[in-house]
């Protein structure tokens, strides 16, 4: 690199905050007086200063910004200080944001209630493992598209694609209401309504990275607290609803609630960034980001983590009750632990910006892990357990609003789609075959949760431990805000 230049081509390059790595230092600029004075004279010659535009925003120690009011900044749209960081727009993106995963995730979160009622009405011919197969397809659908839906995001922007995910899932779901037979429930329930949540979920994402930076997991765990918050709202309003009205209208008043958040967030979410353009549609463009050995640690720790975090969402009533709890306490145990989520979402974030996302996502992951070995796996009573909804809810909440935020972290934001998409089509393999696992170890135990609750701490930990490794890629060993 020539002193008072930039790399003439530069490539992605992984962000630290404070600058700890490869004597690189991000710095704040004020887009109305600071410019490039050392290239000033260079650049009125032969314009080699227009290298810079596409910089990701990072630029070498000791090249000193100067004020001068001769010219004006120039910066690209993509680098960190163009990012507002806040303001009205950014804000109301956020409001859509929250409403959207309210919608998509939050959906995803209630969905096991169905199990127990579809056993016992309208699919009681089938065993539970057959009907298990469209709770696991809603939730494996709505992840699995991520690459493929990041894509037309990146290439389009969210307007038409939120526009399709609103349709089809309300469209699902008034289907579902009048279903009656397996196959119609696996359609409707399984396949369209969850395409429907995937196309809803990923521009959400998107569209908020791009107007933050130094506050964006703040932002995302702000965001991500509607699906914390849809998780408990959802199935209190469906179980409330059934004795009263019946499956079929219930299913279409909830369909009614969707309709009316997703107006919300169609009218709020957008994007900062213009869209790329389509390019073809190579599987090389989703390989080639596992080629950085940050983004791949960082996709094997969110794998590990999916593999474990599902069990005691499904199977924390019935442990409860079979160590005595109460039928109508054990009931509000999945509300609790998703209600303690909305606060993980949000609190973590605002942690993650001051002390550094891997590092806060070491944190409560690592927490995670122990609190299923600590106090799940010796809880006998009701009180312990009830402690353990509280805090592994709290400490599980983070993942969903840390793990964008990580990845936008060390991403080209013009990419953050089909990264995002990457990240979260490899973890639904994980959420598919995690929940079996853990039943299939229920049933060697003869009904005892010991093998679960082992294999669940163990994959949790290990996920802490894969992401200790991605901090280390990125930032070494030194105390960092990374």
């Amino acid at each position: 690199m020539d002193k008072g230049r930039g790399p003439a081509n530069p490539a992605p390059i992984l962000i630290v905050l404070d600058g700890k790595k490869e004597n690189y230092k991000l710095r704040q600029i004020d887009l109305r007086r600071e410019q490039y004075a050392q290239n000033n004279a260079r650049r009125a010659s032969s314009r080699k200063g227009e290298e810079y535009e596409d910089d990701v925003g990072i630029v070498p120690v000791g090249e000193e910004f100067e004020n001068s009011e001769s010219q004006p900044a120039r910066f690209s749209i993509h680098h960190p200080s163009s990012f507002p960081d806040g303001g009205g727009t950014a804000w109301l993106c956020v409001l859509g944001g929250f409403a959207a995963l309210f919608c998509s995730f939050g959906w995803i979160n209630c969905i096991g209630i169905f199990q127990g009622y579809y056993e016992a009405n309208q699919l009681k011919e089938y065993s539970p493992g057959t009907v298990a197969w469209i709770l696991s397809l809603e939730t494996y659908c709505m992840f699995f598209l991520g690459p493929i839906v990041g894509k037309y995001y990146d290439a389009y922007g969210s307007r038409a694609i939120l526009l399709l995910g609103t349709f089809l899932h309300v469209f699902g779901l008034i289907m579902t209401s009048i279903s009656s037979k397996y196959w119609h429930f696996l359609v409707c329930q399984g396949v369209v309504s969850s395409i429907g949540a995937s196309l809803i979920f990923y521009p959400a994402l998107g569209d908020v990275s791009t107007w933050f930076f130094q506050r964006r997991a703040f932002a995302f765990g702000i965001m991500t607290s509607g699906s914390s918050m849809g998780g408990v709202v959802l199935p209190i309003l469906i179980q409330r609803l059934i004795p009263r009205v019946g499956y079929g209208w219930t299913m279409r008043i909830t369909a009614f609630v969707i309709l009316g958040m997703m107006i919300v967030a169609n009218l709020t979410l957008r994007s900062r960034l213009p869209p790329k353009g389509w390019t073809p549609l190579r599987l090389s463009d989703f390989l080639k980001h596992f080629k950085e050995p940050a983004y791949s640690m960082s996709i094997g720790a969110a794998f590990l983590f999916f593999f474990g975090m599902y069990l005691p969402f499904n199977y924390i009533v019935v442990s409860a009750k079979k160590n005595g709890m109460s039928l109508s306490l054990a009931n509000y145990l999945v509300s609790i632990l998703n209600g303690t989520s909305i606060f993980g979402r949000i609190l973590p974030g605002w942690l993650g910006d001051k002390l550094g996302r891997y590092n806060t996502m070491i944190l409560t992951t690592g927490a995670s892990g122990i609190l299923v070995l600590a106090l799940w796996l010796p809880t006998t009573g009701s009180l312990p357990t009830i402690l353990f909804v509280c805090l592994y809810g709290f400490t599980t909440g983070a993942f969903i609003s840390l793990a964008p935020a990580c990845l936008a972290q060390i991403s080209d934001i013009r990419d953050i789609g089909v990264r995002n998409g990457a990240m979260f089509s490899t973890v639904s393999i994980a959420a598919l075959t995690g929940v079996p696992i853990g039943g299939a170890l229920v049933d060697k135990y003869k009904g005892g949760f010991l093998g679960l609750q082992i294999f669940c701490g163990v994959v949790l930990v290990s996920s802490s431990i894969c992401w200790v490794l991605a901090r280390w890629i990125i930032g070494g060993w030194k105390m960092a805000r990374v």
